[in-house]
């Protein structure tokens, strides 16, 4: 099948039954986002939104979060992956925020990769929710739903070549929508190890489902 039907398929399905797609994170604020997504790094969205209520109630503000200590973050994000790390870079984020953007969360993707704890990913997606800029974030979901679909070539071996073989062909109106699509798909669906290919809906165009599955092969491994 042409890469450009399964495209037109794989939209065709989600702006019918899907048309408003949202980041599961909670959050106020592009400085609440910010955080979040920079907490979400390696951890799951569930435990982030358990942990951000009490952290936005000491830290309510870029300021707040600047006068901080990296051992008062840590107390409160303790239960995440990684928590020295990302109390490091949430410290350093807040005055950062402060000293060069005036308490305010920049708007482009170079600005954003500036602050600690911040790469392209993360960049992509406050751009994308924030600013409804045509941005693409590739996480392990999208990395992985993008390949199995077969909506991008195999050759597309990095978050980066993933990031641009999807917007080649993804009108740029719905490129923030199409972002939270594959990852909604990718966390309840097209999970992992055992792809729910028995409760897919896009099995008609799945690359992975017509050459892994349908033959008869019991898709328990995933290859992406």
């Amino acid at each position: 099948m042409p890469r450009a039907e399964r495209f037109r398929r794989f939209l065709a399905y989600f702006t019918t039954h899907f048309p408003e797609p949202e980041t599961e994170l909670h959050y106020r604020s592009p400085y609440e986002l910010l955080v979040a997504v920079v907490l979400s790094a390696q951890c799951t969205d569930k435990r982030v939104n358990q942990i951000t209520p009490a952290l936005f109630e000491q830290f309510p503000t870029p300021a707040h979060l600047a006068a901080a200590s990296v051992e008062d973050v840590f107390a409160l994000i303790r239960s995440v992956s990684y928590p020295n790390n990302k109390a490091k870079h949430l410290a350093g984020l807040g005055r950062m925020l402060m000293a060069d953007f005036g308490g305010e969360v920049p708007s482009t993707l170079e600005e954003l990769q500036r602050l600690p704890g911040v790469g392209r990913k993360t960049a992509n997606v406050i751009v994308s929710v924030v600013y409804n800029q045509p941005a693409m974030a590739v996480d392990t979901h999208v990395f992985r739903v993008a390949h199995r679909l077969g909506l991008v070539p195999r050759t597309a071996t990095t978050p980066l070549a993933v990031e641009k073989a999807l917007v080649r062909y993804i009108p740029e109106a719905l490129i923030p929508k199409a972002h939270h699509w594959l990852i909604l798909h990718g966390r309840y669906i097209c999970v992992a190890r055992r792809p729910k290919c028995e409760q897919c809906p896009l099995t008609d165009f799945c690359k992975y489902y017509h050459d892994k599955v349908r033959p008869g092969l019991e898709p328990i491994v995933a290859p992406i």
